[in-house]
Formats: structure tokens, C-alpha cells, sequence
């Protein structure tokens, strides 16, 4: 498992061609930083269009138009192989198997198999924890791990462990070149800016979800900027795409982090819009398949994710969520569920979201009975902005049937009005 996990985050030649298999998502191809430079630049004037068109508004933001799309495969390469070892560790304590955040290394076993393995005496492994608050109650959790990720500047040598498969030496966490540090840089420093006009005008900045094999990459980069501008209120939110597996571990790993660090939990939850790519490039690379086996799986887990912030609205007031969705019957699984844990629509921790020009039928209701509610604007020049449309409206199996129910409402509405003298009403 942990083999294929980590071919999943390798680079492919396949990995540069974004639009095929894709129908519901416009991609970015990486020509130079100065292009970067020109995107983080039209962001800004979306941010500013936001601002100008709605109170609390958002405005979206894809980071493979600001990074190289290598770079985000190659940093994600790096924290696979960085979490491929707790979970081994793990494994050989006998927590194979086991949750995500239940899973807890004993620090004295974790120190013994480190000097074992000749990585680091116990004395340098101890140093490791020095000032990280990690380890006092005697285990490491993989929140922990992944902050002396965040401080990997601080281990004194190169870490080498053997590979299982070859028995050769292999770094433990992998060093980036001088390039790479830069263009890591340079990406925070485009969403900085970003982030501090958004702040600045009153806007939220959601930052899509993109292919699985860039999204280690993309949410710890985005993590790292909530941390700095959620303090108080929730800026950015991150996108979860519940057609994945691995989503509910990941909403819940980030949440649980959120609530350590003391920053407000921001998310936007989807379905996902690269289903045929990421399932051919699978078959491709040989490894699993990353994407949940049936569409009704899929629904389980967006519902699954969706309640889980919910039930953490309800306890910490600290998170908050846009439904993006379509799907009716999880509109009113919203509705409910906002009911029975007593969330108003006043709070404004649940909005909703739907595509301009889809789904009104949806949309208009609920904004009338007084939910935040927003339409997904895409822009940008003609003749790519109609394929775009186009490919939603193939890809959303249900869309005609909504589209002639959407038909029937507003007709039978026409009806009520010519009956009761009230047309224009």
C-alpha cells in the first residue's frame, strides 16, 4: 500500500497534460513565473470584483497558476515519504490499520527504532522535540510528526533509512534544491498577497482543489496560510473533494490541527472534477485507484465530511463551510442536520454554493429563506469559458432532468400568477 501510495506522487510524463479526462475544471500550463506573476495579478482584480459586487464575498484561486505544477508533484513526493514513515513505525508497533488521528507512536519505542535503524542516536532524536511541545505524553500522533516536518531546518544531518525493497540507503526526508526552495517561496509570497488583499477587503479566498497527485502539495500551502490569516476569522478556506478516499481523513486531520493551533477551520466541499484522469493515470503508474469505487460512495463521503464540520460549528464555532453542491438531496441533508444541532442561518458558518446559471431552483429558495447562498462566477476569455460551461453541463449526469424541472416550477409559478391577478408580482 505504502508503494503505491508513493507512486502516486511521483512525476509522470502524463502529469503535464491537465486536459484530458477532465470536464468540469478549467487547468494551467506553467510557461514562467513572470506568467505566475500575471495570474496572482487577474486574482487581485477578482478579489477586488468581489468586493465591489457582494458583502462577504469570495473569490476563488487555483495554485497551479501560481507554481510550477512540478514543483507541487515533487513536494508532494516529499511529504509522502515523510508520512510513509510514521505509518511504518506504526505498523511495527501494531497500529497498522488504524485511523489517522488514532494512530500514536510511543516516543521511548520511536527513539529506540530510530537509533536502531542508525537514523539518529536517541540523543539527537530527542533534540528533534526540543521546544515542539511533541512527546509529553509519551506518543506522537501524525500532526506531531508533520510539525517537525515543518521545522526539518533544525535536523542536524541528512536522514537516511534503508529501503524495505532494495535495502539501499535512501533519504528520510528529501532536500530541495536551491530552485525548488525559491519557487516554494515564491508561491507563499504570491499567496500572501493575495490572502492580505482579500483580508483587506472584506473578501474570502477559496483555493480549489486540483489533481490528487498536486493536492499534498496544495493543501499543506494552504494550511500554512490559514494559519497566518485565520486567527480571528476564517479567510481561506481550503477544498476538500470528497470523491477521494482519503477526503474524511483529511478533513478531520486538518480540523484536529486547527483546533491545536487555535485558527479558524475554512472549507469548501465538492465532489471532485478529475475523476478519468486520475483513474487512467492509476492504471498507468500501477497503483490504487485514489478515487471512491461508485458515485452513492462518493455521496456517503461528502456527507460524511460535511457532518463532521458541522457537529464542529455546533461545538467550536470556530469552522465554517460552503456547501458546493448541486445535489439537491445533500442541500436538504444540510438543512436538516443544521436543524437538529441548532445552526441559524444567521450564524453564517453553512453557505451554499452553486454554478451561475445551474441550479437556480436551488439557489433562489434558499437565499429567500435568508442562507447564504453564492453563484460561481467563471471568467476569463470566450472562447474558453464556453467549453468550461459545456463540459459541466455533460459531466452533471442529473443536470437536464433538473433543468426540466427548473422548467416546470418556474411555469407552474407563471400559472399561479396569471390565476391570482398577480403577474409581475
Amino acid at each position: 500500500g505504502t508503494e503505491q501510495r508513493e507512486k502516486q506522487y511521483r512525476a509522470h510524463q502524463g502529469s503535464g497534460d491537465r486536459h484530458s479526462g477532465v470536464t468540469r475544471a478549467h487547468t494551467y500550463f506553467y510557461t514562467d513565473e513572470a506568467k505566475c506573476d500575471q495570474h496572482m495579478e487577474t486574482f487581485l482584480r477578482c478579489i477586488d470584483a468581489s468586493s465591489g459586487s457582494s458583502e462577504d464575498g469570495f473569490s476563488a484561486i487555483k495554485l497551479t497558476a501560481l507554481a510550477r505544477p512540478q514543483f507541487l508533484v515533487r513536494f508532494s513526493e516529499v511529504l509522502v515519504k515523510w508520512w510513509r514513515f510514521f505509518h511504518q513505525m506504526a505498523a511495527e508497533q501494531g497500529q497498522a490499520g488504524r485511523a489517522v488521528l488514532d494512530t500514536k507512536l510511543e516516543v521511548e519505542k520511536l527513539q529506540e527504532a530510530l537509533a536502531n535503524l542508525n537514523i539518529a542516536s536517541k540523543a539527537e532524536s530527542q533534540q528533534w522535540f526540543t521546544g515542539e511541545k511533541l512527546g509529553t505524553s509519551g506518543t506522537v500522533d501524525l500532526l506531531d510528526w508533520n510539525s517537525l516536518f515543518d521545522s526539518r531546518t533544525k535536523l542536524s544531518r541528512p536522514l537516511l533509512i534503508p529501503n524495505r525493497k532494495t535495502g539501499q540507503l535512501e533519504p528520510l526526508l528529501s532536500r530541495f534544491s536551491e530552485e525548488e526552495e525559491r519557487q516554494m517561496k515564491r508561491v507563499l509570497q504570491r499567496m500572501d498577497v493575495l490572502a492580505k488583499r482579500a483580508m483587506e477587503k472584506g473578501v474570502r479566498l477559496m483555493v480549489d482543489a486540483e489533481q490528487s497527485y498536486f493536492q499534498l502539495a496544495i493543501s499543506r500551502l494552504t494550511v500554512q496560510t490559514q494559519r497566518c490569516f485565520n486567527r480571528s476569522q476564517p479567510i481561506i478556506y481550503n477544498t476538500y473533494q470528497c470523491y477521494l478516499k482519503e477526503a474524511y481523513n483529511n478533513v478531520t486531520g486538518d480540523v484536529e490541527l486547527s483546533r491545536r493551533e487555535g485558527w479558524h477551520f475554512g472549507a469548501k466541499l465538492v465532489r471532485g472534477a478529475y475523476m478519468e484522469q486520475e483513474r487512467e493515470r492509476a492504471a498507468q503508474m500501477g497503483y490504487e485507484d485514489p478515487i471512491n469505487p461508485t458515485y452513492e460512495k462518493t455521496n456517503e463521503m461528502y456527507h460524511r465530511c460535511l457532518d463532521y464540520v458541522l457537529e464542529e460549528i455546533k461545538h467550536s464555532r470556530k469552522a465554517s463551510v460552503m456547501v458546493a453542491s448541486h445535489n439537491e438531496d445533500s442541500v436538504k441533508f444540510t438543512l436538516r442536520r443544521m436543524m437538529e444541532l441548532g445552526i441559524h442561518p444567521s450564524d453564517k458558518k453553512v453557505c451554499f454554493g452553486q454554478l451561475l446559471g445551474m441550479c437556480d431552483q436551488i439557489t433562489f429558495p434558499l437565499g429567500q429563506a435568508g442562507f447564504p447562498v453564492y453563484k460561481y462566477v467563471p471568467y476569463g476569455p470566450v472562447n474558453e469559458v464556453l467549453p468550461y460551461l459545456s463540459r459541466r453541463a455533460q459531466e452533471n449526469r442529473g443536470f437536464m432532468q433538473r433543468a426540466n424541472r427548473e422548467r416546470d416550477l418556474l411555469w407552474k409559478e407563471v400559472k399561479r400568477r396569471l390565476l391570482t391577478g398577480n403577474l409581475f408580482s
